[in-house]
């Protein structure tokens, strides 16, 4: 057998996955915490992806904007990391042969490297950054979260 697929098969047989499997309402109230999560995430981002493109909150400063909305950043996604183990764990399998698992998965992860490298050091340079490459960050930016979101819709729909 493939060894992703035995790992995934071993965390589906967890407690962890066997309880939210059989629990009438322990699924749907995780779901909610990872859905408040990304709307908390999308909300960051759109703001200081907007605020690149110039498009809002002009008076404020690229990364005035990125500080501030920091902690919400993070926590969204420490919540949103969490709770999506979670419900992987209670069908972990299914995910495995899910194609919009691994672009929602990849997407997390080139979203979440993205964030914290290139677009960091973007708005951290805001005044010496061209405007084209405000545009250019904040697009990538958009298009690796809305995989993200669009990933998981997805999966729960399919």
């Amino acid at each position: 057998m493939n060894p992703v697929l035995e790992l995934f098969t071993w965390i589906e047989a967890t407690p962890v996955g066997a309880a939210l499997r059989n629990s009438l309402w322990l699924f749907p109230v995780v779901e909610s915490f990872h859905l408040l999560g990304l709307a908390v995430i999308g909300g960051a981002v759109l703001m200081i992806d907007m605020r690149l493109l110039g498009l809002g909150l002009t008076g404020t400063s690229v990364s005035e904007l990125a500080r501030d909305t920091r902690p919400f950043m993070f926590w969204s996604l420490m919540v949103m990391l969490i709770s999506g183990f979670l419900l992987f764990a209670s069908e972990a399998t299914k995910c495995y042969g899910h194609g919009a698992f691994w672009v929602k998965m990849g997407s997390l992860a080139l979203a979440i490297l993205f964030t914290y490298t290139i677009q960091a050091k973007v708005v951290a340079n805001e005044k010496t950054t061209s405007p084209g490459i405000l545009k250019l960050v904040a697009i990538i930016s958009l298009v690796l979260w809305s995989g993200v979101g669009i990933g998981g819709r997805w999966i729960g729909f399919s």
